[in-house]
């Protein structure tokens, strides 16, 4: 096992919501524009790496009957760290994300790679494991954030991109086009994966 392909699987093999769709609640809800994408995104990679590696630090001492609640603790603590600085230094983001950001506790993203991962593995693999994935997640929810954004609102990042005649499709920043844009992405990522799995097989 080597670093590079634990830090790419996170990223792109394993993509928590490209590939194992997993969290999400954060993912519709958040991303309304990129900024709130790259915040969730990056207060995840935080906690993600956090928790991993001092859970992997602990793992021969975590009686197997508590571990689940031992590592919702870890991930608790480390969330409660996050929170209390994004209300301290960006206030307006810290309000923009709102509840999500504490439901990070129970994201399950978190706990599966406490699971999977971090209980098994020593605590510099852990610790590329979780910044792999929490970063696998930013570049999602980024995408996400962005495409939404730019057809809701017309802008990037806050800056228009289009000229005063452009009309907003308003759908995109409702709830509703969450469900389009992440069901029209994953529907052109399994295309892709059909198309280079067919043209391995003719290679072959």
């Amino acid at each position: 096992m080597k670093a590079k392909d634990v830090l790419l699987n996170g990223i792109i093999k394993e993509n928590p919501t490209f590939r194992l769709v997993l969290g999400m609640c954060p993912t519709l809800a958040v991303t309304t524009a990129a900024v709130n994408g790259v915040a969730m995104g990056l207060a995840v990679v935080f906690v993600l790496a956090a928790s991993n590696l001092v859970i992997s630090l602990l793992r021969n001492f975590i009686p197997d009957k508590i571990r689940i609640p031992s590592y919702i603790v870890v991930i608790a603590a480390f969330v409660t760290i996050v929170g209390m600085l994004m209300e301290a230094f960006v206030p307006e983001l810290y309000k923009a994300l709102g509840l999500f950001i504490p439901l990070i506790v129970v994201n399950c993203i978190i706990l599966a790679r406490a699971e999977s991962f971090a209980s098994k593995n020593n605590p510099f693999y852990s610790l590329i494991d979780g910044i792999g994935m929490g970063l696998g997640f930013t570049i999602a929810l980024t995408i996400l954030g962005a495409i939404r954004e730019i057809l809701g609102a017309g802008t990037i990042f806050g800056v228009p991109v289009f000229g005063q005649g452009f009309e907003p499709a308003i759908i995109m920043i409702l709830p509703p086009g969450a469900f389009i844009t992440l069901g029209l992405l994953l529907a052109a990522l399994n295309k892709l994966d059909q198309k280079r799995q067919e043209n391995q097989a003719k290679q072959v």
